[in-house]
């Protein structure tokens, strides 16, 4: 039987995501938003709640667990260096450590920058990775702890990833993301191709996730800070990649 991987749209443009293990029929829920949207979907899909992950402390993606668990005996999961910012939780989980729905095994990842404490699991069997708002499709998570080299450091953990791996991001960004890929890289064809396809799905209401490692590495501008074509693209030619990452981040940040 299949993995089942339901997208929820939560608040005004995050994600949460609910994993089913048909097999062993359990489930687990990717960051609580809020309450309600989660609810309907489990009810629908007729799947109880076992475990929840909470990819970072911020409100927007945990501020729906308090309603959430008045419904359901899921058992919380957070970081270890987050901890003390996170809901209570029932266990906290670090780098390289093992994370299972039933007998389908995750890999927890810290994937600092946007904060410090962030992870993602990643599935080599799903190919998969629930990146939270490290990695987005066409962008990467505001700097709000985080130096510029702490985050081109975990960029690099996202681009040593299998190329097909599936990338289930926090927030759907990706239409204003494409706009500014464009912005700094107009003759990509790849990124023409991408932007468009996203405008489309967008327009017929259709989420952009999954994205996929792959296509990121082709036109995600973060991921390609290290790319001298790019670097020359900005006029920083001889500069680290850390500091074109950061130059990117703050044209974002006001775009």
């Amino acid at each position: 039987m299949t993995i089942e991987i339901a997208t929820v749209p939560c608040l005004e443009d995050n994600y949460a995501y609910l994993i089913h293990n048909p097999a062993e029929n359990k489930t687990c829920l990717i960051d609580v938003p809020e309450a309600k949207p989660i609810i309907k979907v489990l009810e629908k899909k007729a799947w109880d709640l076992d475990k929840i992950v909470l990819t970072h402390h911020h409100s927007d993606h945990v501020a729906g667990l308090g309603n959430l668990l008045r419904s359901y005996q899921a058992s919380v999961y957070g970081a270890t260096a987050d901890a003390n910012r996170l809901p209570v939780l029932d266990a906290e989980l670090k780098e390289n450590d093992n994370f299972y729905l039933g007998n389908i095994e995750f890999l927890v990842m810290e994937v600092y920058g946007h904060t410090i404490g962030h992870i993602a699991l990643y599935s080599k069997e799903l190919s998969s990775i629930f990146s939270g708002d490290s990695l987005m499709t066409l962008g990467c998570g505001r700097l709000f702890e985080g130096s510029p080299e702490i985050m081109w450091d975990t960029l690099q953990k996202f681009c040593r990833l299998p190329p097909q791996t599936k990338i289930y991001s926090g927030h759907e960004y990706s239409e204003k993301n494409a706009q500014f890929a464009l912005s700094i890289d107009p003759n990509n064809k790849k990124l023409q191709e991408r932007a468009s396809l996203i405008r489309e799905l967008r327009s017929n209401g259709f989420p952009t996730v999954p994205s996929t490692i792959e296509s990121e590495l082709d036109t995600n501008p973060f991921l390609r800070s290290g790319n001298l074509d790019l670097k020359r693209l900005l006029g920083m030619g001889q500069h680290k990649s850390a500091n074109v990452l950061a130059e990117l981040r703050s044209r974002r940040d006001i775009f």
